[in-house]
């Protein structure tokens, strides 16, 4: 294993103290190299007027940030220093568009590269190639990807999030983002170079760098402590330690033992890293208890011989959830969530009576039934115009479905058993979508619900029992649109989401027949003064607090009274020691605990928590009568999604559109079911498991990873051929660990060995290749 000397580091940028005799030589600490951009800065982000800066291709602009004032950023994920330009005056430029260009580094073995990063159009992921070219003339390629500058619904939380921003002639009050992404640089080379994407396309959209730093580090030595607010029960705080090995050594046998002391700080959990290999990073969660503000020491133990690290200025404690914004960024997605991989979505309601989203290639969204048909020609390419027509009549009004959608068939204890099979440790039931119709006790607030019409029965309330009482394991979660289309209570909040015609939108005015002119009603509407105080939070809460739900799950948050919600919720919550959580559309870009792409995935990891959504059914959540049965994503996709998914460090939320009468579409339950049993026999590798720092994919495509504490766990999508399998990845093995197959009965060690180049093979016979499909799952269990 690696040997550890006892020292005591003084970190530059926490200008901490410690004896001389302890203070590690200089050469030898580990810090930020920030590299110098100034001359390669060609575009302005930052102004403090509309139209003095122009950073997209419509001369819109970020506010002067009040962070990085004095030229350095510490970012608060990572511990990483920037040299952060911010704001540099009039007709200065702040940040490099991407065009290709090498940027020279001075030369010397770095650990990691991290890069603060935007890009600038609404709606458009941009991503592009980095290369790192080295001192022997080989090259390393890493993805730079970015979410864009500002989303209108503020789904989207960067590293940097500034409150506002320019538009050409005014201000905007919606936040925008700089986001940060880190890469694991090949720890056996010497780094020369790093050259940028091409990224300037201005309808695609196109990179912003505004700062890159290396960590240059010699050993194991602590990156950065993070204080949380999550907590392990009695006032016990989680600190997050990120721990690095720069070395030439894995740490090994019994590990290491960390723990944090200073003022009254004491280590109640100690954290522990069992295997550390060159080139990885982990993120190890203390247990403390106690306050500090000043200098907090971190002491990394073998056993035998120990480092200490200080780190000055560290905020440690647990404190009160308030309204404000700082504060409520503090809030992230508790650990259960983070273990809990899978989830099954469910979207449910009135719009599941007509069904209707057409098929692919004009396939769209069931659940937005009604909005397509008030008649939205230009972004009707699905034709629900004359499919409503033609199957309804022109007098029919949607609310004339609320009879038909009976639950006649809804048994919720088949539901919840069938989501466990399937093997989902969550789910989140859509409580009330855009239509306004709500699956529970809406008390005062509105009659517009299951409880009045339709079945009469609380939905909500029917599942979430059946889950506590036959699979109480299963968190539960709740949907909930924040916005109604066509309530008009909403109107002084109604927005369109972009300024052409086939934008969606929340009119807030009631819906218009398209074939008779007249007023379509809106069934049990109560009404209020004010939507968000009278309607939006008090269901809000009565889905916090009557229901207990484990995840508040927003849609669509515009205009919304998130804060103070969110607060009092975190209050409550906490003094019944449960840990809850809320997803990036509430309308706050501070209290996203995680990212909630639709339909996505991504090549790289992403150290932000994120959870991609998507449904059975190709292209819709809702119910769809026009999918033919063999489109619904099957077992092997399924699989090989959440594999990908979860070594990427997502969550996998699964969606499943029961019709009118409660049934689940046959061909969703039977893949469910099949991948179920995939995902139960393999459960060791997917769930409680965390990302890979240094990849999670090997060259192939074809290969995935995940790792606990104990154990590393390599997942082929392929069949491994002629009875070898190769994984070309510094997979962290030593000899005398031992590997297996996982979910596969009578289980033997497995013949392993290392190539020259360093490539893992591991022989693999016929009956263990043969008594798998979709996925083959291989344990290194750390042994040495």
């Amino acid at each position: 294993m690696v040997h550890l000397q006892t020292w005591c580091i003084a970190l530059a940028y926490y200008a901490a103290t410690c004896p001389a005799a302890f203070v590690k030589p200089p050469s030898l600490v580990s810090k930020s190299v920030p590299l110098d951009l100034s001359s390669y800065l060609n575009n302005k982000a930052f102004g403090t007027f509309a139209g003095e800066a122009a950073f997209d291709p419509l001369n819109q602009s970020y506010p002067a940030p009040i962070v990085g004032h004095n030229g350095s950023y510490v970012s608060t994920q990572s511990g990483i220093i920037y040299n952060f330009p911010g704001y540099t005056g009039r007709h200065k430029p702040d940040n490099v568009l991407c065009t290709g260009q090498t940027i020279q580094v001075p030369e010397g073995n770095y650990f990691s590269a991290s890069i603060l990063v935007a890009s600038d159009v609404e709606l458009e992921t941009v991503s592009g190639d980095l290369i790192f070219t080295h001192k022997d003339n080989t090259t390393s390629i890493s993805e730079l990807r970015s979410e864009p500058w500002f989303a209108f619904l503020t789904i989207n939380r960067g590293e940097i999030i500034l409150p506002y921003r320019y538009t050409t002639n005014g201000t905007n009050f919606n936040t925008t983002h700089i986001y940060e992404y880190s890469y694991a640089l090949p720890s056996d080379k010497q780094l020369a170079s790093i050259t940028l994407p091409k990224t300037t396309n201005t309808t695609t959209g196109r990179l912003h760098v505004f700062a890159i730093s290396l960590w240059q580090g010699s050993e194991v030595s602590v990156q950065s402590i993070r204080s949380t607010q999550k907590w392990l029960g009695n006032g016990t705080q989680v600190v997050e330690v990120t721990v690095n090995n720069a070395g030439t050594d894995c740490v090994s046998g019994k590990g290491l033992d960390i723990k944090l002391s200073g003022g009254n700080v004491t280590t109640i959990v100690p954290g522990h890293v069992k295997r550390l290999c060159p080139g990885d990073q982990k993120r190890v969660n203390v247990g403390v208890t106690g306050k500090s503000m000043g200098a907090v020491a971190v002491t990394l133990d073998d056993g035998s011989l120990q480092q200490i690290q200080s780190f000055n200025g560290v905020d440690l404690g647990l404190s009160a959830w308030t309204s404000d914004l700082d504060n409520l960024a503090q809030h992230e997605a508790p650990d259960w969530y983070d273990s809990a991989k899978f989830g099954i979505f469910i979207h449910w309601g009135p719009y599941s009576v007509p069904g209707w989203g057409n098929s692919t290639p004009h396939e769209s969204y069931a659940e937005w039934f009604w909005w397509y048909t008030t008649h939205h020609p230009e972004a009707d390419a699905s034709d629900f115009y004359n499919y409503r027509l033609r199957t309804f009549g022109p007098e029919w009004n949607y609310d004339d479905g609320f009879v038909n959608y009976t639950a006649s068939n809804f048994d919720p204890k088949a539901w919840v058993d069938l989501f466990a099979e399937a093997g989902a440790k969550y789910f989140v039931f859509t409580t009330k979508h855009h239509d306004g119709f709500a699956n529970f006790d809406t008390g005062l607030t509105s009659n517009r619900s299951s409880l009045h019409y339709g079945s009469k029965r609380d939905l909500l309330g029917e599942l979430f029992d059946a889950a506590a009482k036959h699979q109480p394991s299963l968190r539960r979660g709740t949907y909930f649109s924040l916005p109604e289309w066509f309530n008009p209570d909403f109107g002084p909040y109604g927005f369109s989401q972009l300024a052409t015609n086939s934008s969606t939108s929340w009119p807030g005015m009631l819906a218009r027949n398209p074939y008779t002119g007249f007023n379509e009603p809106y069934t049990g509407h109560v009404p209020v003064d004010d939507f968000i105080t009278d309607v939006m939070v008090p269901q809000m809460e009565i889905l916090a607090y009557n229901y207990s739900t484990d995840i508040i799950w927003c849609d669509c948050g515009a205009a919304n009274g998130t804060a103070d919600f969110a607060a009092a919720w975190w209050n409550k919550a906490r003094t019944q020691n449960r840990e809850v959580t809320m997803n990036s559309r509430c309308g706050l870009a501070h209290t996203a605990d995680f990212d909630t792409p639709e339909y996505a995935t991504f090549s790289t990891v992403q150290a932000r928590k994120w959870e991609s959504n998507q449904g059975m059914d190709p292209y819709s959540y809702g119910y769809n009568r026009a999918t033919e049965p063999s489109a619904y994503m099957n077992a092997s996709t399924i699989v090989r999604d959440l594999v990908d998914m979860v070594s990427k460090n997502g969550n996998f939320l699964l969606d499943v559109g029961p019709r009118a009468d409660g049934t689940i579409v046959q061909e969703e339950q039977d893949n469910l079911r099949a991948a179920g049993k995939w995902i139960n026999a393999h459960a060791e590798a997917i769930f409680n498991t965390t990302y890979w720092f240094i990849t999670p994919e090997d060259p192939t495509g074809n290969i995935r990873f995940t790792q606990t504490n104990d154990a590393f766990y390599i997942l082929s999508l392929r069949q491994p051929a002629n009875e070898t399998l190769v994984v070309d990845a510094p997979v962290p093995i030593m000899p005398g660990d031992v590997v297996t197959t996982v979910g596969i009965k009578n289980n033997t060690s497995l013949r392993w060995w290392k190539t020259k180049t360093g490539a893992l093979k591991i022989h693999v016979p016929h009956n263990a290749t043969s008594a798998e499909e979709y996925c083959w799952a291989f344990k290194v269990e750390y042994r040495a």
